[in-house]
C-alpha cells in the first residue's frame, strides 16, 4: 500500500475527527484546542479548522513569555481569516495561578516542578470549561514522540483531553504538515517548549535530547541515544499506561 502524500494525511486527519464526532451519541457542537504558540498545538488547531465544526481556540498565559503569547495570538488570528467556523478566546491565568502559588508556601507543598504541572492542569480545567460552556470536545496537540514515546506530558494537564488527532504523527510529520498548510514559519522555526517555567527552559534543556534524536532514538534500536531515549521513556512509562486497578478475585 503507497504511503500518503501531505495533504492525504492532513485530510485523513480532519475526516477522522469529523468522522468521530458524527459517531457520537450526542455530537458535540464544537472544538476546543488549547494554543500555545508552538506548532503541535498550531497544526492541530488547523486541522480542527479544517473539519468545518465550530472551533474554539483559547490562549492561556501564565506569567508566560510574551514571545510565546503573540505566536499564539498570530496562528489564531490567521485562522480567523482563513476559516469561517473559528473564534478566539484569551483567558488570561497568571492570577489563579498566583493565588494558587500563594495558598501553598509555607506548607512544605512547594514543589517546583509541581508548580510547572500545575500550570498545565490550570489550563485543562479551563478548556473543559470553555467544552462544557459550548458543548464541546477538548482537542489534544500531542504528537507521537511525546505521548507514546518519553511520555513528555503532564499527567491530567495537557494529557487530559477527549480526542488526540496527531499522536501518530512523528514530529518531523508535524512540521511537514505544518509546511504544507501554510503555518507561519515563525511557528514552525520557533524553538519547542512547553511553557511551563519562569526560565524559558526549552523542552531539549529539559529532555537532554533534540525531538531530532528521539525521533531517531525511537525508531532506531542500535541509535547511539537508545540508551537515553529508553531511560526517559522509564522515568515516564506511568503516564503511558492504563490507571492500576485492583481487581478482586473471583473466588
Amino acid at each position: 500500500m503507497p504511503m500518503m502524500n501531505n495533504t492525504q494525511k492532513i485530510q485523513y486527519i480532519a475526516q477522522w475527527i469529523v468522522d468521530y464526532v458524527n459517531e457520537m451519541p450526542n455530537s458535540a457542537e464544537t472544538l476546543v484546542i488549547g494554543v500555545s504558540g508552538g506548532i503541535d498545538s498550531a497544526l492541530t488547531s488547523t486541522l480542527a479548522s479544517i473539519t468545518g465544526i465550530n472551533t474554539i481556540v483559547v490562549t492561556m498565559p501564565i506569567k508566560t513569555n510574551p514571545n510565546q503569547v503573540d505566536l499564539g495570538s498570530i496562528h489564531s488570528k490567521w485562522l480567523i481569516n482563513k476559516y469561517n467556523n473559528v473564534s478566539h478566546h484569551v483567558i488570561d491565568l497568571t492570577k489563579v495561578y498566583q493565588s494558587f502559588y500563594a495558598t501553598l508556601q509555607g506548607t512544605h507543598q512547594e514543589s517546583e516542578l509541581g508548580f510547572a504541572n500545575s500550570k498545565a492542569r490550570l489550563r485543562m480545567m479551563t478548556l473543559y470549561q470553555v467544552a462544557a460552556s459550548n458543548h464541546g470536545l477538548v482537542i489534544g496537540t500531542g504528537n507521537k514522540v511525546e505521548d507514546f514515546g518519553v511520555g513528555f506530558y503532564t499527567k491530567y494537564g495537557d494529557g487530559g483531553v477527549d480526542i488526540s488527532p496527531i499522536a501518530d504523527l512523528m514530529k518531523s510529520d508535524v512540521k511537514d504538515l505544518s509546511i504544507t498548510l501554510g503555518i507561519d514559519q515563525r511557528i514552525i522555526n520557533a524553538e519547542p517548549t512547553d511553557g511551563l517555567w519562569d526560565d524559558g527552559r526549552t523542552d531539549e534543556n529539559q529532555l537532554g535530547m533534540s525531538y531530532e534524536e528521539l525521533e531517531e532514538a525511537m525508531t532506531n534500536i542500535k541509535s547511539i541515544n537508545r540508551n537515553e531515549y529508553e531511560k526517559i521513556r522509564l522515568n515516564n512509562s506511568h503516564k503511558m499506561k492504563p490507571i492500576p486497578v485492583c481487581k478482586l478475585p473471583k473466588s
